[in-house]
C-alpha cells in the first residue's frame, strides 16, 4: 500500500504542476517541483526514470497523455480534461491527508473533518507535517475584515479544522488559541529547527460545541434561540440541521419550529439570512431586532 500510495501522490503532483499551464514546464523545473513536493510528504528519490514511468501510469490511469516539446525542452498535457484542476486538487488533498495520517489511529489528533469535500489547499501537507512534528510555522496572513491588510504571523499549529468546505488552522499566537483561514495563508514556512510542546489538553469537540462553524468567541454568551419556518423550509432543516443542538418543537403543515443552543456570532446570523424566505426569529429579542435591521437596510438599498 505504501509504494502504491507514494506513486499515486507523485502522479497527482505532476498533474497539479502541468494542468492549466500555458507554457511548457522545463524538465529540471518539473523534477525539482516533484522532488520538493514529495519531500514534504516524507518521500525522496525522484529521478528522470521515475517521472517517465509515472507519465505512462498517468496515461493508463487517467487517460491523459503528457508530451515533450524538444524546442522548449519542457513537458505539457496534450489533452486536458476541462474538470481536471478541481478533480486533481481534491484527489491530491485526499492523498495528502491519508499519507500524513498513515499509521495514526486517531484522525482527530490532527484533523477535525466534516467530510464536506473542502476546497484543496497547497498548504495542507506542510501544516499537517508541522502539527505532527510540533514545529512552529511562519506565514503572511490576509485580514479580510481589515481591508485585506496583510500581517506576518508566527504561530504554534495544533489542529486543522474543516468548516463549510474550507480549511482552518487552529494555532497559538502567543498565549491565545486563534483560528486562521488556510485560504488566506501565503508564503508558509515551517521552522524545522524549532519545536514546541503541544497542548494535548485541548478538547477540540468541546471548543466548538457552542459555536456555529469555526468562530469560537467566548466573549459572546451561549443562548437559546427559537426559530420558526414554514413546512417547506422545515424539510430542508430536518435533513440538514442548523446546528448539532437543534431540537424540533413543532412540525406540522403550518409551521416548523426549532430551538438551538449556541453563541450568536456573525456567521450564525449570515446563515439565518441564507434561508430567510420563511424565517421568523421568535427569541431572543435582540436577535429578532438584529435580523429586522438587516432586512430594513436591504429594503432601502433595493428600493
Amino acid at each position: 500500500m505504501g509504494k502504491r500510495l507514494e506513486g499515486l501522490q507523485r502522479m497527482l503532483v505532476i498533474l497539479n504542476k502541468l494542468e492549466g499551464k500555458r507554457r511548457y514546464v522545463p524538465v529540471e523545473e518539473l523534477k525539482h517541483y516533484v522532488a520538493d513536493a514529495m519531500a514534504l510528504r516524507g518521500y525522496s528519490g525522484v529521478t528522470q526514470r521515475t517521472l517517465q514511468r509515472d507519465f505512462k501510469e498517468i496515461e493508463s490511469l487517467f487517460g491523459i497523455s503528457i508530451g515533450f516539446n524538444e524546442k522548449a525542452h519542457g513537458y505539457y498535457i496534450k489533452e486536458e480534461d476541462k474538470n481536471a484542476p478541481e478533480r486533481y486538487g481534491q484527489l491530491l488533498q485526499n492523498f495528502d491527508l491519508l499519507n500524513a495520517l498513515e499509521g495514526d489511529t486517531n484522525l482527530r489528533t490532527y484533523v477535525l473533518a466534516e467530510h464536506h469535500r473542502p476546497l484543496p489547499s497547497e498548504c495542507l501537507p506542510m501544516l499537517i507535517s508541522a502539527i505532527k512534528h510540533t514545529h512552529p510555522v511562519v506565514f503572511r496572513y490576509t485580514l479580510v475584515r481589515q481591508g485585506d491588510k496583510v500581517e506576518e504571523k508566527k504561530v504554534l499549529p495544533h489542529y486543522l479544522k474543516e468548516s463549510n468546505r474550507r480549511w482552518y488552522l487552529l494555532a497559538y499566537e502567543g498565549d491565545v488559541l486563534k483560528t486562521f483561514g488556510v485560504d488566506r495563508i501565503c508564503d508558509l514556512r515551517v521552522c524545522e529547527s524549532e519545536t514546541f510542546k503541544r497542548n494535548m489538553d485541548i478538547d477540540a469537540g468541546e471548543l466548538f460545541r457552542d459555536c456555529f462553524g469555526i468562530w469560537n468567541q467566548p466573549d459572546i454568551p451561549v443562548e437559546d434561540v427559537e426559530l420558526k419556518y414554514d413546512a417547506l423550509d422545515g424539510k430542508f432543516l430536518k435533513s440538514v440541521p442548523l446546528h448539532h443542538s437543534q431540537q424540533v418543537l413543532t412540525d406540522n403543515a403550518d409551521e416548523f419550529r426549532i430551538k438551538v443552543h449556541l453563541r450568536i456570532t456573525n456567521d450564525f446570523v449570515m446563515e439565518l439570512l441564507s434561508r430567510s424566505r420563511s424565517l421568523e426569529v421568535i427569541s431572543p429579542p435582540h436577535l429578532r431586532e438584529r435580523v429586522r435591521k438587516v432586512y430594513e437596510e436591504a429594503l432601502k438599498r433595493n428600493e
